[in-house]
């Protein structure tokens, strides 16, 4: 069986190559559901149906294993994928998020914490509590931006800086000493962030991610052992044009062959 990597686009390229890269030896498949990207602009109900077709399509293709590269997707859909949908449709399988390894992260290394996200990973309170969950200390402050992820995928990062400035300027204006990246898009706006944020800490999922899968394969033999070692991937997309293709080379610095799939 395989691991499967879902994202609302192409913003989980960059954790889902990691996490390949981290683990060679499994076979995976990576979704990206470009055809309804972004999802942060979305109700919690249609980003809940959205994330759960996806990851229906995932479990059904043989996944044992499926990782949300999303934080929306994690923040306003994966408790109940885990508590309602797959104990009943699929119970011997798991499915995870990337927001709690970020926030644990956050949440040791900062007093006063920054959070950019989209409006609706931002408006879920899911990034204060799950700070919250493991260190009552430090303060929150949280800045959605909107803009960001359809910068990433039409390929306007050139065009970034002022945007990301201004979501930035009410967070160090509380004089934040840590700043999460609360959206798998904004890994590729990693080094502007810390440019714009100089002496701040910046938390990147793509940094924490792999090591988390790691120790969960570990600590789960009974998943680890269903995986199959054929050290495969496929990409699938569910709208698939030459620009995406061009995209995602740009972005990774590789080159992907994707396939187009209905859910």
């Amino acid at each position: 069986m395989k691991i499967g990597i879902f994202d609302s686009g192409l913003g989980g390229l960059g954790v889902g190559l990691r996490m390949i890269g981290a683990l060679p030896q499994y076979d995976y498949i990576y979704l990206g559901d470009t055809q309804r990207v972004p999802y942060g602009n979305r109700s919690q109900e249609n980003i809940y149906r959205f994330t759960r077709e996806s990851v229906d399509y995932l479990l059904s293709h043989d996944c044992a294993l499926v990782i949300l590269a999303c934080n929306t997707a994690s923040a306003e859909a994966l408790r109940r994928i885990q508590q309602e949908y797959v104990p009943t449709h699929y119970p011997d399988r798991k499915v995870l998020g990337v927001l709690i390894p970020a926030a644990e992260v956050a949440a040791k290394a900062g007093r006063r914490i920054g959070v950019i996200a989209t409006v609706g990973a931002v408006a879920s309170g899911a990034w204060p509590r799950e700070i919250h969950r493991v260190c009552e200390k430090p303060e929150v402050f949280q800045q959605a931006a909107p803009l960001l992820v359809p910068l990433v995928e039409n390929d306007g990062l050139k065009w970034a800086e002022p945007i990301l400035a201004e979501y930035l300027e009410p967070l160090l204006a509380h004089r934040i000493d840590t700043l999460v990246l609360g959206c798998t898009h904004y890994i590729f706006l990693k080094e502007l962030a810390q440019r714009l944020a100089p002496g701040v800490k910046v938390i990147s999922p793509e940094e924490l991610v792999p090591g988390r899968l790691v120790d969960y394969l570990e600590r789960h033999g009974e998943i680890r052992e269903r995986l199959s070692t054929g050290g495969t991937s496929e990409f699938l997309l569910t709208d698939l044009t030459e620009e995406y293709a061009r995209l995602a080379e740009r972005l990774t610095g590789r080159a992907i062959l994707f396939r187009q799939v209905t859910l």
